[in-house]
């Protein structure tokens, strides 16, 4: 009796505590949604389609529309061109220096674009310092050249440097996976390398290549940070930026915001259904050192000087925002390199009562957020992995929705939603922004967590239970402290991402006081003087954090890092 008693009520924790996951996603990941596609419709007391007739026939608006598809598929394409063959190389050569090639191209993902474009502005402005070079210097070009005169080719440029690392890191984990005896047998029947790779190893890797496209692809397309930085606004998520204004009076910014989440939603089902609509099985998964070769001398120069040139170029905007962060303003005119070099931006960043505070505010959200993180995360990777809940399919799918959903939706979402509330952005963001940041992030800690519990025998566990614990107690006494180091690269990737969230931290955060990092970043950036200086030294703090807790989640996920950035 007493034993279907203690049954009973770990039952009923178990069933309260799915409900209390379900709640938390409903209200604030489902809710939101809802809410704007129910504005969008209902004007007026009844079902009303208008907005989304005038958005189509708003030349701006179709301008905008067709900007970001244009910004999203060039992104997308370049970084599969990119990132397929050091991808392929990666796996299936050995070489002398292989794990440094492989962290260096890794290096861009340290610096958000957001930052990354005030060092490529100024850079390759007209009087920066690439054309000063050319024209002045080395006398190759006659005039400058004006590489922003559009605003495209610097958002694209950007995305694709920042982006490239995600798509490789799918790649290379979807190589990890195959089984080399495939390739073996392909080419025992006479196949060569094109026909083996691309009737072969290439629809083994698409699941891969998939997870990396979509994410790449919708990132690139609801980017709000760049675009602004270039002053490019004619691009979606700028329009939603501008909208969230007048939110209450114009249901534009909601039909907008519907247009996103519908285009989002066929995006990800077409290309499931293009990229995995065969699926081709393997009968055991890869073992990449068994499938390597040893490299030949060019195919080693070539990796060498290929993935040297990709660095070099994807670190110009790093050294654009380093070197602008240590030049005096106005030193760095229609030169190569600034004339004079201070370090007062840092200690202004210190001194300043706006930039300490938006430091503190970062410091305070991201803190709550990874918090929030942590306890849901390991909750609906437990739930997931040791209790296999009936409902698990679905929990995990809501979970990991935020990968692919855009952020700029979320946020504008948040702001129509809970206006007039004890919640509304308007008078204080700090609750919002949390969970906004927690809800961005969570993927990741599931991730994190649940491959922690993979890789965790579950004998101690039972152990525990056997000797009359409680599910949560072995949870927090047994399961915890073996998973400790994966909930540490979770809650670093979580807290790291969060202290530098642009989408969120730009439309939420309304007055001063309140800015995080990226808005007060933004902020200075538009004012005179030394405001992009100062804003530099803000983003290189930003730089070294994302650095540090990349190498933190390399050094305890290892292969594993790459499930990261899997929808």
């Amino acid at each position: 009796m007493r034993e279907n008693k203690a049954r009973a009520r770990r039952s009923w924790g178990l069933y309260a505590t799915m409900a209390g996951l379900y709640a938390f996603l409903a209200v604030f990941l489902i809710w939101p949604i809802f809410y704007v596609f129910h504005q969008s419709v209902w004007i007026n007391g009844r079902f009303d389609l208008s907005f989304f007739r005038l958005m189509l026939l708003d030349e701006s608006l179709r301008q905008s529309i067709g900007n970001s598809f244009k910004i999203a598929v060039l992104v997308t394409f370049f970084t599969t061109l990119i990132s397929l063959p050091f991808a392929v190389a990666l796996a299936r050569l050995r070489f002398r220096g292989k794990s440094l090639l492989q962290g260096l191209l890794l290096v861009p993902l340290i610096m958000p674009p957001f930052v990354g474009a005030i060092g490529l502005r100024t850079i390759l402005s007209r009087s920066g310092s690439l054309n000063t070079l050319m024209v002045d210097v080395l006398k190759i070009w006659s005039q400058p050249m004006d590489w922003f005169e559009y605003g495209l080719v610097g958002v694209v440029l950007l995305e694709i440097l920042h982006l490239y690392p995600i798509m490789l890191l799918n790649l290379t984990a979807a190589i990890a996976n195959i089984d080399p005896a495939m390739e073996e047998a392909a080419s025992n029947l006479g196949a060569g390398r094109w026909r083996r790779f691309w009737s072969v190893t290439f629809p083994l890797m698409r699941p891969g290549y998939f997870a990396g496209s979509v994410i790449v692809f919708i990132w690139a397309f609801t980017d709000l940070g760049t675009p602004l930085m270039f002053d490019y606004r004619r691009v979606v998520p700028v329009q939603i930026f501008d909208r969230v204004k007048d939110v209450n009076t114009n249901p534009m910014g909601y039909a907008i915001v519907v247009f996103v989440v519908i285009l989002t939603a066929v995006i990800f089902g077409l290309s499931r259904w293009v990229m995995g609509g065969r699926h081709e099985g393997m009968m055991s998964r890869g073992h990449t050192s068994s499938a390597e070769r040893a490299a030949r001398g060019w195919e080693q120069t070539l990796l060498w000087v290929g993935g040297g040139l990709l660095i070099a170029v994807a670190l110009v905007p790093h050294m654009g925002v380093i070197m602008s962060s240590i030049s005096r303003p106005g030193s760095w005119f229609m030169t190569v390199l600034p004339q004079e070099w201070t370090l007062d931006h840092y200690r202004a960043v210190f001194d300043r009562p706006d930039t300490m505070g938006s430091i503190q505010n970062s410091l305070l959200y991201a803190s709550l957020s990874t918090v929030l993180d942590i306890v849901i995360g390991v909750l609906i990777a437990w739930l997931l992995v040791r209790k296999k809940v009936p409902t698990g399919a679905v929990l995990d799918t809501l979970a990991m929705m935020p990968l692919a959903l855009p952020g700029v939706v979320l946020a504008f979402g948040y702001v129509a939603t809970f206006a007039g509330t004890f919640l509304d952005p308007r008078r204080d963001p700090t609750a919002l922004l949390v969970i906004g940041y927690a809800v961005r992030r969570l993927p990741y800690m599931i991730r994190s967590a649940y491959a922690g519990f993979q890789q965790t025998s579950i004998t101690l566990e039972e152990a525990s239970a056997n000797m009359g614990a409680g599910p949560f107690r072995t949870l927090w006494r047994i399961t915890l402290p073996l998973v400790a180091a994966n909930l540490l690269a979770g809650a670093v990737l979580a807290f790291s991402f969060a202290m530098l969230e642009v989408s969120d931290s730009l439309i939420l955060a309304m007055q001063p006081r309140f800015y995080p990092i990226a808005k007060q970043i933004f902020s200075l950036y538009l004012r005179l003087g030394d405001g992009e200086n100062i804003a530099s030294a803000m983003g290189m703090l930003g730089m070294f954090l994302l650095t540090v807790s990349l190498l933190v989640a390399a050094k305890t996920l290892g292969k594993r890092m790459g499930q990261l950035f899997q929808s």
